[in-house]
């Protein structure tokens, strides 16, 4: 059930050095707003009174990038969290970071302050890879990030890393990983390279002037990454997550995916409780000025119906090695043929009361729930 675990609370820092010619996220490159949005954020958490009974378990500030926000401006930031909300002994405290800024002082300051998880924009250890997808770091400055973030104390640390470029070769990724694992971090994160409409690298696709990998080379690239991990010791417990262990599996992340209650502060942020989701609006003035004119910066709200739940449930649910009760959709239209095609294609297993996606199943997670609404499943 989504209310069955502790709250976890997300606060979107919206501001960036630049923006990243990949990146969906909302950010500015404007700091001079990180003023008006504290204060803004100061307004906000008054908002939620219901929510300051129970204690979160989890605390994510993600981004855009958190540390680029000035060291008072990152002391603010948490005091003003830390005043209003109330927190388990045990919470799990993530900041996402990028490795320019990250200096052993910034890792420090961090560590102070509470957090015990960082999630590190690393994105790739080629120097030319690292140019193309518009980071303002090169692998220099990523070795020294991780030593900071170490040296500071951080016994969790993920990092994050993006495939399926253009040109990219399976050799050459699984070059990366290995690298990658050389830290031992505790926590990876593998996204395939997206060209999302609205952003320049869709922009260029649509023009022509990028070329994503075809189909037959993304596949190779997922499971090449899926084994590869695995014969290392971690575990695929997502799509593009990965653990050293069922202890560095991202707890807060793992609430969006069971549907558990988060809130979300700040511009785009989300929130969900009791089959109720509400958005922020996206946009930073618009949000600061709605908090200063003592209105809601939400943009929209919606209640899931019943079947909307069980879609939810479905689709978030097969993107996780957990998958779904066979309950949920048994007795459901076209479900026994649904799921004997897809058994016979390999891309479910069931274990334990429960449909599991197979690594076939995850390269079409997104397709999955098909089966229980469509009637056969067809993997094209």
């Amino acid at each position: 059930m989504p209310d069955a675990q502790p709250p976890g609370l997300y606060v979107h820092v919206p501001f960036c050095r630049a923006k990243c010619p990949y990146c969906d996220f909302f950010s500015v490159p404007s700091p001079r707003l990180i003023p008006d949005w504290l204060a803004a954020l100061a307004l906000e958490v008054e908002r939620f009174p219901d929510w300051q009974g129970t204690p979160f378990d989890t605390l994510y500030i993600g981004g855009g990038t958190p540390t680029t926000l000035s060291d008072e401006a990152l002391a603010r930031l948490f005091g003003l969290v830390r005043r209003a909300f109330r927190f388990t002994a045990d919470v799990e405290v993530t900041v996402e970071a990028n490795p320019e800024d990250l200096t052993l002082e910034k890792a420090a300051l961090l560590k102070d302050l509470g957090a015990n998880r960082l999630s590190l924009g690393v994105q790739s250890f080629e120097a030319e890879s690292l140019v193309l997808l518009g980071r303002r770091h090169g692998p220099s400055e990523t070795l020294r990030s991780i030593e900071s973030a170490r040296a500071a104390g951080f016994e969790n640390l993920g990092l994050d890393l993006i495939y399926g470029r253009p040109g990219q070769t399976a050799a050459a990724w699984l070059k990366e990983l290995d690298q990658a694992l050389s830290f031992r971090p505790e926590h990876l994160s593998c996204y395939q390279l997206t060209f999302e409409p609205k952003t320049v690298f869709g922009r260029m696709k649509a023009e022509g002037r990028i070329v994503p990998p075809d189909e037959e080379r993304a596949r190779e690239l997922f499971l090449a990454t899926a084994d590869f991990l695995a014969g290392q010791g971690y575990e695929q417990y997502e799509v593009s997550n990965f653990a050293r262990g069922v202890e560095n599996r991202s707890r807060h992340n793992q609430k969006y995916w069971r549907r558990a209650g988060y809130l979300g502060l700040g511009p785009s942020a989300h929130s969900f409780r009791d089959e109720e989701r509400w958005w922020n609006v996206a946009s930073v003035k618009g949000y600061c000025r709605a908090l200063s004119e003592g209105a809601s910066p939400e943009a929209g709200r919606e209640t899931l119906d019943p079947e909307q739940r069980v879609l939810e449930e479905l689709y978030l649910g097969l993107r996780t090695s957990e998958g779904v009760a066979l309950a949920e959709a048994t007795g459901r239209p076209g479900f026994e043929a649904g799921l004997a095609a897809a058994l016979e294609r390999g891309l479910v297993k069931i274990s334990a009361g429960r449909v599991l996606p197979t690594l076939e199943g995850f390269l079409v997670a997104d397709r999955l729930p098909l089966l229980f609404v469509d009637g056969p499943f067809v993997a094209d």
